[in-house]
């Protein structure tokens, strides 16, 4: 008995919504940077900052810690949750 295998490729659709390069204002830009991006790469940098500068609360690492650069973000929340995170920042993307 002969096993052929054949290589298949799945490819997935950009989803356009995400895709969509939006602007951060002011108080985002200085987290994430200027100019236009798409939504994942806005979340994607916020986490670098998160992580880099050690913002994750130890006791519940779903819950984020707003220093002096992410409090206008979050609507001058001192914490929030990662889920919280995501729908505060859409205010600040056009």
């Amino acid at each position: 008995m002969v096993v052929v295998l054949i290589p298949v490729i799945f490819t997935m659709a950009i989803n356009s919504a995400f895709a969509k390069p939006l602007t951060p204002d002011t108080a985002l830009a200085e987290v994430v940077g200027k100019g236009p991006m798409p939504r994942t790469e806005v979340v994607k940098q916020l986490w670098v900052y998160i992580k880099k500068h050690d913002l994750q609360n130890p006791q519940n690492k779903r819950n984020i810690l707003a220093d002096d650069k992410l409090k206008p973000v979050f609507g001058g929340k001192s914490e929030v949750t990662m889920f919280e995170m995501t729908k505060l920042v859409s205010a600040h993307l056009s």
